[in-house]
């Protein structure tokens, strides 16, 4: 069984998912490799044996614990074929997250107030201007208020 198979069976488990690389208006680039997401963040702190304040003082640990959430958050709650979630890469330019419903798309930068720079959402807003923009995060839409709604309500 391949990798990617494992991946599907975990993805229907609702334990972690591979995200593809959006391609709106172009061939997939094959062989990119998926962006990991687990559906719970108890799984990824289950597997390191660090408490609440390590985790916050290790800067690029902690990043990664909020843009993981953010993701459990968005795909929790937009399963189904109405929704698509990605990522989007160019070169050193990322988004974190790309959210797709129909010709709607919505970008969105997770950042947890380390000072993270932002230069993957310009260039993905310069390539696709029509799609929205989210900042999630420090300077953006707070933490705390994008959790304390369901996913779908943000996409309205």
């Amino acid at each position: 069984m391949t990798l990617a198979n494992y991946l599907r069976l975990l993805e229907t488990a609702f334990l972690a998912s591979g995200l593809e690389l959006f391609s709106k208006g172009q061939a997939r680039k094959r062989g990119s490799s998926p962006k990991l997401v687990v559906w719970n963040n108890a799984l990824v702190s289950a597997t390191v044996l660090k408490t609440f304040e390590q985790a916050f003082a290790d800067g690029s640990w902690w990043e990664r614990l909020v843009e993981n959430a953010v993701g459990a958050h968005l795909l929790n709650g937009l399963h189904g074929s109405a929704w698509g979630v990605t990522y989007w890469r160019d070169a050193t330019e990322e988004v974190d997250f790309v959210v797709s419903q129909g010709t709607q798309d919505w970008a969105i930068e997770v950042k947890s107030g380390r000072g993270d720079k932002v230069s993957g959402m310009a260039a993905f807003r310069q390539r696709y201007p029509k799609a929205k923009a989210w900042l999630v995060g420090a300077t953006g839409i707070k933490l705390e208020e994008f959790f304390s709604k369901p996913a779908p309500e943000w996409f309205q």
